[in-house]
């Protein structure tokens, strides 16, 4: 098929597709879903955990199937603005998660090896595809959902990313795990 659409699209695709299946011709409340994604609030941990990261010096980032409009959106409204070094979309490959050249443009853009990042996620197939492609995976399985049955897991499962610099640094001196 060797097509892509932005995931803005896709997803305006597949919902207008769903409110035909239930028969709901409001296109506004299409309009008003769409324009969640750009509003869309972080969990309240995440400002501080992000600070902690940065303060150990890491740096931080979010590669995302988003497109760049969505993740600017998102960034900004959230408020994590200050707190991320770079924002990578999918776009800049054509393809999306979990296939290799995503994460091939997250060792090339920030400059690390494969090993060196440590890639978080609440979604079962972007940790299987990071775990894949040789990150360190950290899997945030906030509800405490069972693992699905995919060839790679992750390394470490956390309830939140309050537990996240403990994961990273477990002797609490700087040591990374």
């Amino acid at each position: 098929m060797k097509q892509h659409a932005d995931f803005w699209q896709v997803t305006e695709d597949a919902l207008g597709y769903a409110l035909e299946i239930f028969n709901l011709q409001d296109r506004s409340l299409q309009k008003q879903l769409m324009e969640a994604y750009l509003h869309l609030d972080c969990y309240e941990e995440v400002p501080k955990a992000l600070e902690d990261l940065k303060r150990r010096g890491l740096r931080t980032a979010i590669l995302s199937n988003g497109s760049p409009t969505m993740l600017e959106a998102a960034v900004k409204n959230s408020g994590l603005a200050g707190l991320l070094d770079q924002t990578l979309s999918v776009e800049e490959v054509g393809v999306y998660k979990p296939d290799p050249r995503v994460y091939r443009l997250a060792v090339n853009r920030l400059g690390l090896e494969a090993g060196e990042i440590a890639f978080q996620s609440t979604n079962a197939w972007d940790v299987a595809g990071a775990k894949a492609f040789g990150f360190r995976v950290v899997w945030i399985n906030r509800f405490g959902q069972a693992r699905e049955r995919l060839p790679f897991g992750p390394d470490v499962e956390i309830a939140s990313m309050v537990e996240l610099e403990g994961c990273l640094f477990p002797h609490g001196d700087g040591t990374e795990k």
